[in-house]
């Protein structure tokens, strides 16, 4: 297990922890990781599913999907749920450049994981290991 601290900045950063729980697979990443150092008791959003959850494990696709299907997420789905958290921040009180810069940044690395996708599957390639 390894642990990431590149978040840390603030009080809430310095609570919360990351650690990458497997090795890296066949394509060089690892798959699962574990955030914790939070509890959900005194969230308004949380429902009575998640209260007292003290951590979360993120599950990455690992394998092919022609051979494994769909096992986990993506880095885009994790874009675009921070796409979309900062694009409703912007509507609301606090719109400000760092938003909108961050905002643009994650656009940017989504596009350009969408492009090297499609053209994965323009040579038939997509969801499998081959390049």
């Amino acid at each position: 297990m390894r642990s990431i601290a590149s978040h840390k900045i603030n009080e809430c950063n310095e609570a919360l922890s990351i650690d990458v729980l497997d090795e890296p697979g066949a394509g060089g990443a690892c798959h699962h990781y574990f955030i914790g150092g939070f509890n959900t008791q005194h969230n308004p959003s949380a429902d009575m599913s998640c209260r007292d959850t003290t951590g979360v494990h993120l599950l990455f696709q690992n394998g092919p999907i022609a051979e494994s299907g769909t096992n986990g997420i993506t880095q885009e789905v994790l874009l675009a749920i921070l796409i979309d958290r900062l694009q409703w921040f912007q509507k609301g009180p606090y719109s400000c450049r760092e938003n909108a810069l961050a905002l643009t940044k994650l656009e940017e690395a989504q596009m350009w994981l969408q492009s090297r996708t499609r053209g994965r599957v323009a040579r038939g390639v997509e969801g499998t290991h081959k390049v």
